[in-house]
């Protein structure tokens, strides 16, 4: 380990089984897309929403993301990120003083949707903005009140009552009582762990359930598909709706990326899977689990609450990300180039690593690695060799969430399979349709090769109604002079 290799970005990692297996990391999701064929995968990551995060937290995001953009090119679909926000996290707990039951409240019912969508802007989005700048992914957020709302995901709740005598203990193993938790309608506190919350009668068109609250006594709440009672699932029974919902779609491909911690947890909802009709998990990848020096997963909680000093290595940062030293677009550089190191072999992805050991590698990070970005877009190879020959100045895009920021001064790398263009960015205009765009801009702009009803009939097979609803870009490019300083892939 010596000799150098300590002044050394480079990641020395063993073999492992499942490294040996494949060729690349993403090749995880290789089995179901050859057995399902999926118009698009989603990549799913869920955080609780209560607080900064911390390096942990932001390596998932970040693999997330670099993960949907391999996919897509690798397997040529269309990819996109969704992030759960969860915002059923205990916001406050107290106890009740005669029972000592615990109850809580969640960021939810303290905050109200605006609030919790305040701090959804405040510590991630920023960061997915970037993220999609830097891969050239879109991406969505959905909070879990807006997944619970949902009648698809109350239908696989409920549908689950039905064996809740077989999956209670999968999913609460050492007492069997699942923490079901029903907030009182009145002041949205909820027992934490449903100690005293009974299932009253289930059936085809709901369920009823009891529960007492502190200050407002027995209540009861039904629930059905269409209605809004609000219900929280604890973390094992939320994933498995989650991931049974997912299932069931057969034109979307889910695959749940969560941190390495979750491998052992998974155990249990799998479990509970086998004790369900019909259904397979979907296809999960666990991202790499960020470790003290004495091997335990890294936990900012402890280290908040004084039970542990910082471990060995970890910055100020690594534990609160409004810690680092620079701008989000710089933080999110620097771990798209830390994230992409380890899924260049799936014998560094799938693995640990100590914050020591992550702090040697950033510290090592090449300089030349270091300056000003450019997103990437792929572009079929009829129009690429337009834009290598200078003949094509206007790329047509619709106004995805990730493009919302693009701008004159920016640049894109188109890609082509092994080939690959640098552009400055010189103008960027909005339309509402196609055809004001072509009519402004003019077809030859576009596609010199091509007739402007062609061309109309070409981008709307790419892209449909719904799409060119979001809105109507035209990117003038102009291509970067080998001259000129290279500007580094992200």
């Amino acid at each position: 380990m010596m000799n150098g290799h300590t002044d050394s970005a480079e990641i020395i990692s063993p073999n492992n089984v499942l490294a040996n297996a494949m060729l690349r990391s993403v090749d995880m999701v290789r089995p179901r897309l050859q057995a399902m064929n999926p118009d698009r995968v989603t990549f799913c990551v869920g955080t609780q929403i209560n607080g900064a995060p911390h390096l942990g937290t932001s390596l998932v995001h970040t693999a997330a993301f670099l993960l949907a953009k391999a996919a897509k090119r690798t397997f040529k679909v269309d990819t996109i990120v969704r992030f759960g926000a969860l915002d059923n996290a205990p916001y406050d707990i107290r106890l009740d003083p005669e029972t000592h039951h615990a109850y809580q409240q969640t960021y939810a019912h303290a905050l109200g949707e605006t609030a919790v969508g305040d701090l959804i802007d405040k510590y991630y989005r920023g960061m997915f903005d970037s993220l999609a700048d830097a891969t050239g992914v879109d991406y969505e957020i959905e909070t879990y009140s807006s997944r619970q709302a949902v009648p698809a995901f109350r239908h696989e709740f409920l549908a689950t009552l039905g064996r809740l005598e077989q999956i209670r203990w999968p999913l609460a193993p050492s007492h069997g009582h699942v923490h079901l938790r029903l907030p009182c309608p009145q002041c949205g506190w909820a027992e934490k762990r449903g100690e005293r919350t009974r299932l009253l009668r289930t059936g085809s068109g709901g369920a009823d359930f009891a529960a007492i609250c502190t200050d407002h006594g027995e209540y009861e709440v039904a629930i059905t598909a269409d209605t809004g009672t609000y219900f929280d699932l604890p973390t094992l029974y939320r994933n498995l709706v989650k991931e049974r919902m997912a299932a069931r779609d057969h034109v979307n491909l889910s695959v749940m990326v969560k941190g390495g911690d979750w491998a052992y947890g998974c155990q249990l909802v799998d479990e509970a899977f086998a004790q369900l009709p019909s259904l397979a998990p979907p296809p999960r990848i666990f991202t790499p689990m960020v470790l003290t020096d004495t091997g335990a997963k890294l936990s900012k909680s402890l280290i908040r609450e004084g039970k542990v000093p910082p471990p060995t290595g970890a910055r100020d940062w690594m534990l609160d990300i409004t810690e680092w030293q620079g701008t989000t677009d710089s933080y999110v550089d620097a771990l798209v180039w830390l994230v992409g190191k380890m899924l260049a072999d799936p014998k560094h992805f799938y693995r640990s690593y100590t914050t020591h050991e992550l702090d040697r590698v950033m510290t090592a990070r090449p300089p030349a690695e270091l300056g000003v970005r450019a997103r990437e877009m792929n572009l079929y190879r009829r129009y690429f060799d337009l834009v290598t020959a200078g003949r094509k100045t206007i790329e047509i895009r619709v106004q995805y969430p990730n493009l919302r920021k693009l701008k004159a001064g920016d640049h894109i790398r188109f890609i082509c399979g092994r080939d690959d263009v640098l552009t400055r960015v010189t103008r960027v205009a909005r339309y509402s349709s196609f055809e004001e765009m072509l009519d402004a801009e003019g077809p030859s702009n576009v596609n010199p090769d091509s007739p402007r009803d062609q061309q109309l009939a070409n981008i709307r097979r790419i892209y449909g109604p719904d799409k060119e609803a979001l809105g109507v870009l035209a990117i003038e490019i102009s291509l970067v002079s080998p001259a000129e300083p290279d500007v580094p892939k992200v």
